[in-house]
């Protein structure tokens, strides 16, 4: 994506930029009035327990989902501009096709819903998984279904892949095979990918962006080689049964205990005592940090933050 502006007054650097985005339903706010942006070309990890709002957020991308209040941008433009459309492709977990449809007829109906439809891409996917053309969807494993659904996805050559969930039904030698699927076509188009996943230790290796939420709000966001150095697993023995006072000038994520000793994810600001022990966490230890402490201040990265609200970075 080339970084200029569009006529709508926004950025193509952005994939998605979100102004105080919201969406309520009648049991309350599924997304609370966030902002933030995901860079294009990034592949973006949306993370989160249930009910955190991933759902509802990649439905207001997908155009199946209405917004309560703010705006969301798509490569520049409002997600309502008919010119969208085509560039986004969404996947849910659920994988909707017709069972009684060949794989060939399913990749055919794809070709007469989508003016740009890529056939030999879409062909290729499906053959480099020897699914035989004549075959129906409803006798296909999960893991073949899934892959019937991706061939459909890039077959439309989208610039946005919008997945929810989608190797969650599938097993570890499934999923690996869609995974590195998923990797090499996204490396080959430049798509931009925000999917919404479970699996902390697939993200890990797939992904070079992240979103996490919690409560329909914006927790962390940012890249990862900027996320994970800004914290330190701190272990130590613990004082009159509590973190040591000078932990207290840290912003402290998450603590474990194990008789006297300490474990601590720790977001410094500054250097860290060293007569502590230090490590540098994963990725999947900070995202289980802030998985477990969602009242734990947001962490939003220059990267993730509209222009206007630069001042509110953590």
């Amino acid at each position: 994506m080339s970084g200029t502006a569009t006529s709508g007054g926004g950025d193509s650097r952005w994939a998605l930029e979100a102004h105080g985005l919201g969406k309520k339903y009648r049991r309350g706010w599924a997304l609370r009035e966030e902002t933030f942006r995901i860079p294009a070309g990034r592949v973006c990890g949306l993370v989160g327990p249930n009910g955190a709002g991933k759902s509802t957020l990649l439905g207001i991308a997908a155009r199946l989902v209405e917004p309560t209040r703010g705006e969301l941008r798509v490569f520049g433009r409002p997600v309502t501009d008919p010119s969208v459309l085509p560039r986004c492709a969404y996947l849910g977990q659920d994988k909707p096709l017709f069972k009684r449809f060949t794989v060939a007829e399913t990749l055919r109906m794809g070709q007469e819903l989508n003016p740009g439809w890529d056939r030999a891409a879409a062909e290729r996917i499906v053959r480099e998984g020897k699914l035989e053309p004549n075959a129906r969807v409803g006798t296909l494993s999960g893991g073949q279904r899934t892959r019937v659904a991706f061939a459909l996805a890039f077959g439309k050559r989208p610039d946005l892949l919008l997945l929810d969930e989608p190797m969650s039904d599938l097993d570890p030698l499934a999923r690996d095979e869609i995974g590195s699927l998923l990797m090499s076509e996204v490396a080959e188009r430049g798509t931009t990918v925000l999917m919404s996943s479970h699996m902390l230790s697939e993200l890990e290796h797939m992904c070079d962006f992240l979103l996490v939420m919690a409560d329909g709000r914006i927790r962390m966001a940012g890249d990862t080689d900027e996320l994970v150095p800004m914290h330190t697993l701190v272990t130590g023995i613990t004082e009159d049964g509590g973190l040591p006072e000078s932990l207290g000038t840290h912003t402290v994520i998450d603590v474990r205990t194990a008789g006297r000793q300490f474990t601590a994810l720790v977001r410094h600001e500054i250097p860290l005592d060293p007569t502590w022990q230090l490590a540098e966490p994963g990725l999947e230890e900070v995202l289980l940090g802030y998985l477990r402490h969602p009242e734990a201040p947001a962490l939003l990265s220059p990267t993730a933050v509209p222009a206007h609200r630069e001042e509110h970075v953590a």
